[in-house]
């Protein structure tokens, strides 16, 4: 049965549009190097230089990644040899004992190469491998290390080609709150443990900080939420020609990801688009619920063009138990359909009763827009709290969230139905329903 949607629909300008390029105003790499200088991670710019605009040489991503793992001693002590033939003094130890653990490769058996210049997809390679991903068991390819790591949520943006010292600075300071695949630490925890006398400067820096900017929250938690492509005939899925768009975002690494029901009602196929660009089909609905306006998708782990991928990036899921009036949210969602967007606001009200929804909504100051249905209203922790749905036509500022508390009580484990199938399904209940108050 179709929901009759709160109208919101005004053209609003959000906090942030796309995510800034790779060639990122000298300002942002001058800031990462200050960053990564303070922790000690690479020497203190003379003269206020780092050569922000200078090729990163394969050497000098290798020095990094080491100084990343805070495995600089365990470097110095490794007696190994690669083998190669080509490294010079200075970073001899730590292309020995990166290539030792199987984080960097070389070009060839006795060559490291370590003046070239390093690409994108090797750095963030080596980086991934740092963190225990493998490409040897399937969790990325090399050749598309970069967009796998903006897919997870580690590169805050896209990357490619050679990279520049900059670049590399930029990535490598991302990559600080990053967590380890096993999720034992992030990286600057980890770091703190092996060197705890950097605390004060990591607390400084606010790495350890667990609350989140709106700025945070686009770089870390963007490549959790997508853009839903909706098609309502076979038709218009030939031509290429969606019905609708919306949003949705992902609680699972697999692909279980939450919309609004009415951004996939009477629906027989749908996408989710990520921040990357790839576009993967929707397989399967696990739970949905008209009344509450909530759904859970399964997202096929293939593109539409047949690349897989291991895993996509997350949100963990607090529902609105501790949630007050007056706490700061923010959203993330697919405004206008024009590319993901981040806003902030606070919580007006935890438990507003609004007409057609069965569960009470969370109503707060977060600008959402047409195509915002199905994104994310999260805590200042970054943890999903509600489902961006709509908003009171008549009011200012007063959108609505459908609480995410149902799904962290359903259960999500059994085969589901396809789009059709609840279409189908759906469509014989208001039938049904029809027939009934004829009698």
């Amino acid at each position: 049965m179709k929901k009759r949607i709160l109208s919101l629909f005004c053209a609003l300008v959000l906090l942030a549009g796309a995510l800034p390029s790779a060639s990122a105003l000298q300002g942002e790499a001058a800031r990462a190097a200050d960053t990564l200088a303070t922790l000690g991670l690479i020497d203190t710019a003379v003269s206020g230089d780092y050569g922000l605009n200078e090729s990163a040489s394969r050497a000098q991503a290798a020095v990094l990644l080491v100084a990343l793992a805070g495995v600089r001693q365990e470097a110095e002590n490794d007696n190994w040899i690669s083998g190669f033939t080509d490294v010079p003094a200075w970073a001899r130890a730590e292309i020995t004992y990166a290539a030792h653990r199987g984080w960097a490769s070389g070009a060839a058996l006795t060559e490291f190469k370590p003046d070239s210049t390093v690409t994108a997809n090797a750095w963030f390679t080596f980086l991934l491998r740092m963190l225990g991903y493998s490409d040897k068991s399937g969790d990325f390819a090399v050749s598309g290390a970069a967009v796998f790591a903006q897919q997870i949520g580690l590169a805050a943006r896209g990357y490619s080609g050679g990279l520049t010292r900059g670049q590399l600075y930029q990535s490598a300071a991302d990559a600080l709150t990053f967590s380890y695949k096993d999720g034992s630490a992030t990286v600057i925890g980890r770091l703190v443990e092996r060197t705890p006398s950097i605390r004060a400067a990591a607390n400084a820096l606010g790495l350890m900080e667990t609350a989140l900017t709106a700025r945070q929250v686009s770089d870390r938690l963007s490549a959790a939420v997508f853009r839903v492509d909706l098609y309502e005939k076979q038709k218009y899925v030939d031509r290429g020609t969606p019905t609708s768009t919306a949003s949705g975002f992902f609680i699972s690494d697999s692909g279980l990801a939450v919309t609004n029901y009415h951004s996939i009602d009477g629906g027989v196929y749908a996408t989710a688009t990520l921040s990357t660009g790839e576009t993967f089909p929707v397989e399967r609905v696990l739970y949905y619920d008209p009344e509450i306006d909530i759904a859970v998708v399964k997202v096929s782990q293939a593109t539409t063009d047949g690349k897989t991928t291991s895993a996509f990036k997350y949100l963990e899921m607090a529902g609105t138990g501790d949630v007050r009036p007056g706490d700061k949210v923010y959203s993330l969602g697919n405004p206008l359909g024009g590319g993901l967007a981040v806003s902030e606001g606070v919580v007006s009200a935890t438990e507003r009763e609004v007409p057609g929804y069965a569960w009470p909504c969370v109503m707060n100051t977060a600008d959402i827009s047409k195509g915002s249905s199905g994104g994310v209203l999260m805590n200042v922790y970054g943890q999903a709290i509600a489902v961006t749905t709509g908003a009171f036509a008549q009011g200012n500022s007063m959108y609505l969230g459908v609480p995410v508390d149902p799904v962290m009580e359903a259960d999500l484990t059994g085969k589901g139905w396809t789009l059709a199938e609840v279409a189908k399904i759906e469509q014989a209940k208001i039938e049904k329903a029809r027939a009934e108050s004829d009698e």
